[in-house]
């Protein structure tokens, strides 16, 4: 969401995928990669996320005389069509924001003025009709113990106007680009169908071709039927 003082706009909507193996395996993670926009939210569990969760707790906030301004990210579990709220952050997800922000037509910076002003009721967010995908390379060993300053080589990499990498845990060393976390590099790409889309990004990640790290191959599975 993004709010202001009287209003607020969902500004797009997320599936992430939290464990660190296949098949929803392993510990939780800060997150292995998502894809928008998240088939599990149709129009009746929005409804009851506004009415449930969100109003109530900006009205609790205003009656305190402390309304919020900014990017509110509500986390959710969804459970037999039933949403149930699990966190709020006063920022954007991650990885949800890297395929949020590639499907929004509308000028962020409009929408962010429009906040400031408690004008949000007055623009109207446009979203492209592609869907968007993110696998996250990680280092080897995340989420436990790894090791970082593994050098990573993107310059043979091409990308075309609907493909992007976005760093996470990198830093630039000597001219030499060099892993500093435990979540490296997104790998984020739009099209009309999630399964080409990963497709797409696999093909990326193998030309990458990073030894020191590892992804999840199935992102994304609860919306791509199997062949």
């Amino acid at each position: 969401l993004v709010v202001d003082k009287k209003n607020f706009s969902f500004i797009g909507s997320a599936q992430d995928h939290k464990r660190v193996g296949e098949k929803e395996r392993g510990p939780n993670t800060g997150g292995m990669g998502a894809y928008s926009p998240a088939a599990i939210i149709d129009r009746d569990i929005e409804k009851k996320i506004i009415n449930r969760i969100v109003k109530p707790t900006l009205k609790a906030l205003r009656k305190r005389k402390n309304p919020y301004t900014g990017f509110l990210y509500v986390g959710l579990m969804i459970k037999n069509k039933e949403p149930y709220l699990i966190e709020y952050n006063v920022r954007m997800g991650d990885p949800e924001c890297q395929v949020i922000m590639p499907r929004l037509k509308t000028d962020l910076i409009k929408i962010i003025n429009a906040a400031l002003n408690n004008k949000l009721n007055k623009i109207r967010i446009k979203w492209s009709n592609n869907k968007c995908m993110t696998t996250v390379l990680c280092s080897n060993g995340y989420p436990g113990k790894y090791t970082t300053g593994k050098e990573i080589n993107l310059k043979k990499i091409r990308l075309n106007k609907k493909s992007f990498i976005f760093h996470a845990g990198t830093k630039f060393k000597r001219n030499s680009l060099l892993s500093n976390g435990g979540r490296v590099l997104n790998v984020v790409v739009l099209g009309n169908s999630f399964l080409k889309i990963r497709e797409q990004i696999l093909i990326i990640l193998k030309k990458i071709n990073w030894k020191y790290g590892f992804f999840r191959r199935d992102i994304g599975w609860r919306v791509i039927k199997k062949k």
